[in-house]
């Protein structure tokens, strides 16, 4: 078999036809016994080959299914199961036992909790599995912890309270942790297909220093608000912009999420610029992000349209003006204001009583921080400071038919 070449198709490997194996064999017994003939019926010689091609096709498909199974899509449980090794992704997480933990230690801000991170209860083990750090305050935010061995067990409140993993000192004798609520028990085993889709997943994650996968750890700090998080590559490297959440914690992320801390710069305002110091023992290091500023926007639209005696004026204003809110609100830090999507939005939101082949007029005037701002040149958008973001209030808002 290992002379016979194996055929990869667009749908992968493919099987090699039965005339083409007995063909192999044939040459290849041929080769060793000179006159060697296979060909005349009813022979015992004839049998064998015959029988002997029927076990080619086997070994041959054997190995047809052999590299089909590796992949997520079609592996068998064992190679998924090693493929999930190889992730870090061991099958039953998701069923297994698990429980929110919480680390203690007001002298420790900004140390690092990694994934991996193993707690106890007295009887059974737990494993952090997404990681964090110690925020203001002294505490975690809470923290997934699963059970390293399967089966139906409560975890009352306040039980999960060992430390497993070592600590250097002095937090070795000034960290706690604890779970202010109870576990939730295991349920039934993990499916294969269930493990299958995390495997599936796991291999599609965005890589660890990308700005993606920075991003999304820090869209999951809470209070971050997304539309804040933007990450900018400046000449020297990469300047991470992130409004809301806890300082330590949003630190903690950039801490997680980047190879290489070197490339990571604050913006030349100093005043924007917000210093940590993350704890990874026996190191420290210092991280820096910029916390965006806020551009106070007014908008003021003028409509009217062809229609004689239009009387739902009053319900063009009210319900314009919560969409042209909405539009500059869900602005991505950095990003301009689009006369065109303001635009868009008015209409839309109209259109129930204003269609829009009777809209004849639209206006905007914009004002950022008390002054009145145009598009640029040729175009429809107002630039914003790549560091800062638009917020209008509901009253900053007017729209009147002119």
């Amino acid at each position: 078999m290992s002379t016979i070449p194996l055929v990869m198709g667009p749908a992968g490997p493919m099987p090699t036809a039965p005339d083409t194996l007995r063909e192999a064999l044939i040459n290849g017994v041929a080769a060793l016994v000179p006159d060697y003939t296979a060909n005349l019926p009813a022979l015992l010689i004839e049998d064998i080959s015959s029988t002997d091609v029927g076990a080619m096709i086997t070994m041959d498909q054997a190995r047809v299914d052999a590299v089909n199974s590796v992949t997520p899509y079609g592996a068998n449980a064992f190679i998924l199961a090693q493929q999930g090794i190889m992730l870090g992704i061991p099958q039953g997480t998701p069923n297994n036992t698990n429980v929110l933990v919480v680390f203690t230690d007001v002298s420790a801000e900004g140390y690092v909790i990694p994934a991996g991170f193993v707690v106890g209860d007295g009887t059974n083990q737990y494993v952090v599995q997404d990681g964090g750090v110690i925020g203001s305050g002294g505490s975690t935010n809470p923290l997934l912890a699963v059970a390293t061995q399967s089966g139906t067990f409560a975890v009352p409140a306040n039980t999960v309270t060992q430390i497993i993993t070592s600590l250097p000192s002095p937090y070795d004798t000034t960290m706690t942790v604890t779970n202010p609520q109870a576990g939730a028990p295991a349920t039934s085993a993990e499916s294969v297909q269930s493990y299958r889709s995390r495997i599936i997943q796991a291999n599609q994650v965005a890589a660890q220093g990308t700005p993606a996968f920075i991003q999304t750890l820090l869209e999951k700090v809470p209070g971050v608000t997304p539309r804040l998080v933007s990450i900018l590559q400046v000449p020297i490297g990469w300047e991470i912009i992130c409004g809301g959440g806890d300082p330590i914690q949003v630190a903690g992320a950039i801490y997680a999420g980047t190879l290489d801390l070197s490339t990571i710069t604050g913006s030349a305002t100093p005043s924007r610029n917000v210093n940590v110091t993350i704890i990874d023992p026996p190191n420290q290091y210092n991280i820096v992000y910029v916390n965006p500023p806020q551009q106070t926007v007014t908008v003021a639209a003028i409509w009217n349209t062809t229609l004689a005696n239009f009387t739902a004026g009053g319900q063009v204003n009210q319900l314009a003006a919560p969409a042209i809110q909405s539009y500059i609100n869900s602005i991505v830090v950095g990003q301009p204001i689009n006369l065109l999507e303001m635009q868009n939005a008015f209409q839309a939101a109209v259109s129930s009583v204003l269609p829009t082949p009777n809209l004849t007029t639209l206006t905007f005037t914009v004002t950022i921080n008390g002054s009145v701002v145009t598009p640029e040149a040729g175009t429809s958008v107002i630039l914003s400071d790549p560091e800062s973001y638009f917020q209008v209030s509901a009253s900053g808002v007017t729209v009147t038919q002119g």
